[in-house]
Formats: C-alpha cells, sequence, structure tokens
C-alpha cells in the first residue's frame, strides 16, 4: 500500500503532466489565428526590462519576406494592369492571342501538355474573344492577392501558388516586353516564397509550421547567385569593368536615368574608380559571408541591401533592386528583424511566448501533417540541388549566358547584368509633321515625348523606380539597333499616323492632341550627353545636349506602310 507522501507525489506529477499537456494544447491554438494569451506578469517584464529575442529562429524573417515578396508582386501586377492592353493585348503591338495561335499551331494544333510546357498559361483555358479582360483580370487578380498579403503579413501556400500562376501567366506571353532577368529573378523568388508558409492557415505565426531552415536557405543561396552571376559577367564581359573604367559611362548610357544620375555621373574620376572596386567586392567577394556563419551572413544582408539602394537611388532600373533585396533579407533572423515589430505589438508577443514553451521543452508533438511537411522542405532542397546544377556549371564556364533559365517554370536560372556598358547615349526620336510634302526645308517636324526616356532637352529625368514602363526601355535598346532589327518600331510610326489611342496612351506628349492626324512620321536617331554643371547649357535649365546621328528611319506616311503591314499580317492603322 502506497504511502500518502508517495500519493502526493504521484499527484503533484500528475498535475504538472496535465499542465504541460495544456501549455501545449494552448501553443497549438496558434493555428487558427486565435490571439495569444499572455501572462500579464510576463509581458510587463518584457515591456521594463526588454527580454531579447532568441537567435536562429526565422518567424519574423518569414512575415517580412512575404512582405516584401508582396510588394514586388503588387508593382508587377500593376505594370501589367496598366500596360498590358497596349503591349500585348487585343490591340497591342504584340498581341499575345497570335503569339497563342502560333505556339498552338507548333506543337500540332492542340491545347494539351506540349502546348502548356512551352507556354504555361492559364490563358490556354480562358475566353480568347476578350483577350483584354483575360489579362485585366489576372493582373487585378494579382494585384487583390498581394495586396492582402502586404497588408497582412501573412499568407498560405495555395495564396502565394496562385501568385506565381497567375504571373507565369503573364510573362510566358509577354514575348519581347518580358524578356527582361526580373521576370526570372521574381518567378523564383515567388516560387521559393511558396514553401515559406502553411498550407492552408492565414495564421502570421502558425504554430504548427515553423519557417524551414531549408525555405531560408534557398533564399540565400539565390542572393548568391544573383549576385555570383553578375560579377562574373562584368568580369568575363566588357573590359572596362577590368581597367575600373565603367562607371565613367553607366550613369548617362543606362536605360533610364534618374535626377541623381545626372550629378553621379559627374563625380570625381577616383569616386568612379571606388565605385567599381566596391562593385566587384559586394559581388564577387561578399556573397560567401553567406556561409560563414550568422554574424558574416548578416553582414553580407546588410551589404547587399545597401548596395541595392544605391542602385536604386542613382537609376530607373525597374523594381529589379528591389527584387534582390527580397532574398537578401532571409540573412537575418528573429533576432536581428526584432527592431522592425513593435514590443508589444501581438507578433513579438507570440513569439516570445513561442520561443519561451519551446525553451521549456514543450514543443507540439509532431502531427502527420507536420512530417509531411518535413518531407516537402527535403524535397524542395532537393528540387534545388538538382536544378542549380546547369547554373552552377553556367557560372563557371567562360561562355557564361546571363538571365537565362534551363527550365520552363524558371525554378532555378542564371543572373547577370551590365556585362557590357555602353559609352554613348543614343536615342530615337519620333517626329510628325501635317505637312504634305516631307521633304521642303519649310516642313516643320514636332517631337513626340516619351513618358520617361529622354527627349526634350530640358525635362528634368524621371523617377518613377520601381514602376516600370516597358516601352520606354526597349526604345534604349532599339537605340543601338537598325529599325530592320526592331520592326516594331515601325509598327508604332504606322500608330501615330492613325493617333491610335491605344499606343498614345503609352505616349507621354502627342503633338497632334486634339488636332489633325499626322501625315507624315520619321526617326530621328541622336547621340545624348549629360550638360556639365556651371556650363550655358545648364544654366539655361537643359539637362541634355544632343548631337543628331540621321535618320533612323526614313519619313512615311500610311500609303507607303500599306505593304509593309500586310506582309507581317500586322491590322492596317486606323482598322480597329
Amino acid at each position: 500500500m502506497a504511502s500518502s507522501s508517495e500519493s502526493s507525489e504521484n499527484s503533484e506529477s500528475f498535475l504538472r503532466k496535465r499542465r504541460g499537456d495544456a501549455l501545449v494544447s494552448d501553443s497549438l491554438s496558434h493555428d487558427s489565428c486565435s490571439e495569444t494569451v499572455q501572462d500579464e506578469d510576463s509581458t510587463k517584464y518584457d515591456k521594463k526590462v526588454g527580454v531579447s529575442l532568441q537567435t536562429g529562429t526565422y518567424w519574423l524573417t518569414r512575415i517580412v519576406l512575404l512582405r516584401a515578396i508582396a510588394f514586388i508582386y503588387f508593382v508587377a501586377f500593376t505594370v501589367a494592369y496598366n500596360q498590358n492592353k497596349q503591349l500585348i493585348g487585343e490591340k497591342g503591338l504584340m498581341p499575345c492571342k497570335d503569339y497563342l495561335r502560333s505556339v498552338k499551331r507548333y506543337v500540332g494544333g492542340k491545347i494539351g501538355f506540349e502546348a502548356l510546357a512551352y507556354t504555361p498559361s492559364v490563358l490556354w483555358f480562358m475566353d480568347w474573344n476578350d483577350m483584354d479582360a483575360n489579362l485585366d483580370g489576372i493582373a487585378l487578380a494579382g494585384m487583390a492577392l498581394s495586396g492582402f498579403v502586404l497588408i497582412m503579413g501573412c499568407a498560405n501556400m495555395i495564396i502565394m501558388g496562385v501568385l506565381w500562376i497567375l504571373y507565369h501567366s503573364i510573362v510566358n506571353v509577354g514575348q519581347l516586353w518580358y524578356s527582361f532577368g526580373w521576370e526570372s529573378q521574381l518567378l523564383e523568388t515567388g516560387f521559393l516564397g511558396i514553401f515559406l508558409c502553411p498550407l492552408w492557415s492565414l495564421c502570421p505565426l502558425p504554430r504548427r509550421c515553423p519557417p524551414s531552415l531549408v525555405s531560408i536557405w534557398t533564399f540565400r543561396w539565390l542572393i548568391v547567385r544573383i549576385m555570383l552571376g553578375a560579377g562574373l559577367i562584368k568580369i568575363r564581359g566588357d573590359r572596362c569593368w577590368r581597367e575600373l573604367t565603367c562607371m565613367d559611362y553607366h550613369y548617362e548610357t543606362q536605360p533610364v536615368p534618374n535626377p541623381m544620375s545626372y550629378y553621379m555621373h559627374r563625380s570625381p574620376w577616383w569616386f568612379h574608380r571606388f565605385e567599381t572596386l566596391g562593385n566587384h567586392f559586394i559581388e564577387l567577394v561578399v556573397p560567401f559571408f553567406t556561409f560563414m556563419g550568422r554574424r558574416m551572413c548578416m553582414l553580407n544582408g546588410v551589404l547587399q541591401i545597401l548596395f541595392q539602394v544605391v542602385l536604386i537611388i542613382s537609376g530607373n532600373l525597374s523594381f529589379l533592386n528591389w527584387l534582390t533585396i527580397v532574398p537578401s533579407l532571409a540573412c537575418f533572423d528573429d533576432a536581428a528583424l526584432a527592431f522592425l515589430f513593435r514590443r508589444s505589438g501581438r507578433a513579438r508577443q507570440t513569439l516570445l511566448q513561442i520561443q519561451t514553451e519551446e525553451a521549456s521543452g514543450l514543443k507540439p508533438q509532431p502531427s502527420k501533417g507536420m512530417l509531411i511537411r518535413r518531407v516537402l522542405n527535403v524535397s524542395l532542397g532537393i528540387l534545388i540541388a538538382y536544378l542549380s546544377v546547369p547554373v552552377v556549371m553556367n557560372l563557371l564556364s567562360s561562355r557564361q549566358m546571363m538571365n537565362t533559365s534551363f527550365d520552363p517554370l524558371r525554378i532555378v536560372n542564371t543572373y547577370g547584368a551590365f556585362g557590357s556598358v555602353t559609352k554613348e547615349r543614343t536615342e530615337v526620336v519620333f517626329q510628325g509633321t501635317l505637312s504634305v510634302n516631307h521633304t521642303g526645308e519649310e516642313v516643320i517636324w514636332e517631337e513626340y515625348e516619351f513618358v520617361c526616356k529622354p527627349g526634350a532637352l530640358d525635362r528634368r529625368p524621371c523617377l518613377i523606380s520601381p514602376y516600370h514602363y516597358r516601352l520606354d526601355w526597349l526604345m534604349w535598346f532599339a537605340a543601338f539597333q537598325t529599325y530592320e532589327q526592331s520592326e516594331w518600331v515601325i509598327h508604332i510610326a504606322g500608330r501615330l499616323l492613325a493617333n491610335d489611342s491605344t499606343i498614345l496612351s503609352l505616349i507621354g506628349h502627342n503633338p497632334f492632341q486634339n488636332r489633325e492626324k499626322p501625315r507624315w512620321i520619321r526617326g530621328e536617331h541622336f547621340r545624348y550627353k549629360f550638360t556639365r554643371p556651371g556650363s550655358s547649357s545648364a544654366a539655361q535649365g537643359k539637362w541634355w545636349v544632343r548631337k543628331r546621328i540621321g535618320p533612323y528611319f526614313p519619313a512615311v506616311n500610311l500609303d507607303s506602310l500599306r505593304s509593309y503591314f500586310q506582309s507581317r499580317n500586322w491590322p492596317l492603322p486606323g482598322s480597329y
């Protein structure tokens, strides 16, 4: 027969066990996003003394990463909503309906696996009779979902997966207008973001789904590849990167300069040399800090973010630099990012309780779902490692390719930027006239202005990052090619002759607004340079000086373009 003392001990042990089970049960209630009940004394203690969060956990990191990804998605879908109809819509310069039809013919005339593998897009399953509505619907859905994640700071795999599919659907039919490296980078970043989240729960701190270290390391591996790719393509590319002279030209000749570009271009020569050396250090050395422990990994994150901020300040490079900041955030754990959250806020208090419980050994018992999630995380790591093999081989190759995908879903890609730097800036300027005869000396040519690219000499460079004007960017490429290589330039000219409202919505200034249609359009080729501060041109309020190179394409009218348009199966201007 047991003694009374033994009975008392057994009772206390049983009560302690029941209390521990209750605490674990309470901690599991986080999955339902119910507000965690905090002990009043511990909350006061945290406020007064300032209990620091433990290192090595990534609950807050996940919230920051999801909000950052959502912000980029929101910008990207906003750009798509504002510009897709003009570029790839029913009346666009390169209608995506025509592209999908050509893909359908190429794969045998059926919409099946081959068509989806060649061009993954939900547009295959939508009504093609109103493609503008389809494109707008995709963009608006993307804006709504990304806006929700941005505001709430939480998401699940369903939401992040849908965002990834929606943006894939646009990029894969975007043709030339979506041919930039940051599209693949956003798709890869968005894919990794799917695995940050629980399957269903929308709780910011789902107790049964802690952030996976595998997922965090996939982001770190992404920033390593981005920077090494950018650095190696420069060393192997333009000799000015090896001679440390590229920054003498970059600010003036980059696709879309901003006002700071003007002043940074006039920095002393030694500062440009320092910038180039710093660029090589950040891109070729600092990424290896990722593998040298917590402090060095955080140093890598700090340097990469500061580097991207400098690039954002000095030019309009779309959302590329903002996007590159995202994987850098994975270099920081909860203790490092705690300053972004209010000390008395729910997220920080809940995390403090989670860490306290785990330190006491009160972890949730592994469930079937948690075990499946672990298998999923390991599978993600294996997939990324497997798809990284050709990417790493490309990095090691003397024939390195930048901004290339080796799989149709663009899950792991190669990156790089400015492997070559143009040494002078040239611009194509569209001009129109109402004159019947375009050859006389008395002809008055009036210039069209794009929204952001350089044109009028006294117009201040724009400041739009992270927003992006796709046509302005492509005009930069067209300027150092010929119109035969960029036939869409002639397509624009024809549409301007018809005062086409679709194309004019992409133009900043139409000199023939509320007037007759121009009878002739021509493209003039100019060499642009920044004015020198203090010069007479600068004193007149001019940001640029220019010198005519010659005609980019000859003067054309609607009659002369008729056969040109028909041979390319383009609708005749004015026939929409």
